[in-house]
């Protein structure tokens, strides 16, 4: 099966002062096509770390990152913002939804940015996407006026729309009850199934460990498991 990340030796430190302070400390890692993986550690292992690497948010301090057969230390600006447009699906813990705009302006919102599509199909996909998520009678709400499981629904829709190979999710259900949690990781793993999507969470949900079909521990910025 083709990788569709691989980190080499990776590094990442952040000076402090006078002080340097290892986050990643020389990872080797790699994540094939259609994976359901999870990197799970305690607070302060590196796992938003690695995923901000993986997502083109981070650059590596030494060591290659490479996402869809880029090495991503070697692109510029305006190669990465393409890669991340194209190709990488981002879930975050806040959602990240924009307040002003409506579900279907969030979601639509990435699509825009393409600048590739028509109008007519970015409505088309953008309604089947919130259909596919459960929210088909709440287009027309902003987020304000959606509890906490709908907004998360939101932003995976919103990450799905561009049809990335690579979705990373960062905590997704940390804000989340129980049963709602159990559903978002329920729906994506669905969405994984049928589209053979990657998807990469950090996490400290044991329910999403164990619906992981690869969980990789991470202790103090280094592979442990």
């Amino acid at each position: 099966m083709k990788p569709i990340v691989e980190l080499r030796s990776v590094v990442k430190e952040y000076p402090l002062g006078k002080l340097t302070v290892p986050a990643i400390r020389g990872v080797d890692l790699t994540i094939n096509s259609g994976e359901f993986s999870t990197i799970a550690g305690p607070s302060g292992s590196g796992k938003t770390t690695l995923l901000n690497l993986v997502g083109c948010i981070d650059v590596a301090t030494r060591g290659n990152v490479l996402v869809a057969g880029q090495d991503t230390g070697t692109l510029k600006e305006k190669e990465l913002t393409k890669l991340r447009l194209f190709k990488i699906g981002f879930i975050f813990q806040s959602f990240n939804l924009v307040p002003v705009l409506t579900a279907f302006q969030n979601v639509e919102f990435p699509l825009l940015l393409q600048k590739t599509i028509s109008k007519t199909e970015r409505r088309q996909r953008t309604e089947e996407l919130l259909e596919k998520v459960g929210l088909k009678d709440h287009i027309q709400h902003r987020p304000s006026e959606l509890s906490g499981g709908q907004r998360q629904r939101v932003a995976i829709a919103r990450a799905l729309v561009t049809r990335p190979a690579l979705i990373l999710a960062d905590e997704p259900t940390a804000n989340l009850d129980s049963e709602t949690g159990g559903s978002i990781i329920q729906l994506m793993k669905e969405i994984n199934e049928q589209e053979n999507t990657t998807f990469i969470f950090s996490t400290h949900d044991e329910s999403v460990m164990r619906s992981a079909t690869r969980l990789i521990r991470l202790v103090d910025g280094r592979i442990a498991a």
